[in-house]
């Protein structure tokens, strides 16, 4: 499938209100995003890193990696930077052609079966400016992804992210929205998720 250069004007906003969200199914074709997991699941050198919650070091449920120009710091820990690979540069300027957004760095996430997660949290580090763009492509297995209002806890917005698809948040999403990738037992098979993102 292909999108025009202006992708946001494409989709409707999955958020009814503040900020923005989109999401492209098949941004990849089946084929393509197969081959991207496999390559990228040997290419990366993926560490289980510490992370401070309520003043507790837990080892993070899902292993990660970090590529761009600059080191990156959050939830206590501060991730080395590796240059971008040659499989990631395909995606990014994919992404990047498509979006007409620009990106210098990525966090790559593997969640090895259902019981790997990601808890509520928002992409607001300073150095990622006021109103960051970020692109988030699914790899491997279908997971929910949900997103809550920040301040009442109870807005929920869930879509499932298939094999080859491209989440885009951007606006003031990361002011009043968090989200999250939850446990599931349903969930056997591997994702490798890439999150694009502009550090300042």
């Amino acid at each position: 499938m292909q999108y025009s250069e202006d992708l946001f004007s494409t989709k409707n906003n999955l958020l009814p209100i503040y900020g923005e969200v989109y999401y492209f199914p098949s941004f990849f074709k089946e084929s393509h995003a197969d081959l991207y997991f496999e390559q990228l699941s040997r290419e990366v050198n993926w560490k289980q890193e510490p992370i401070k919650i309520f003043g507790k070091t837990l080892m993070q449920p899902r292993l990660t990696a970090w590529f761009g120009s600059k080191d990156y710091s959050y939830s206590g820990i501060t991730m080395h930077a590796a240059p971008f690979n040659r499989t990631l540069l395909k995606i990014k300027d994919k992404i990047e052609s498509a979006s007409g957004e620009n990106f210098n760095s990525a966090l790559l996430n593997l969640y090895r079966d259902g019981q790997d997660s990601m808890g509520w949290h928002r992409d607001n580090e300073k150095e990622l400016g006021l109103n960051p763009v970020i692109a988030s492509l699914s790899l491997g297995a279908t997971r929910q992804f949900r997103l809550r209002n920040y301040k009442d806890k109870k807005t929920v917005v869930s879509t499932e992210l298939e094999n080859g698809s491209l989440l885009l948040m951007r606006g003031e999403t990361q002011h009043y929205w968090e989200h999250s990738l939850s446990k599931t037992s349903t969930i056997k098979g591997p994702r490798i998720n890439i999150t694009f993102r502009y550090i300042k």
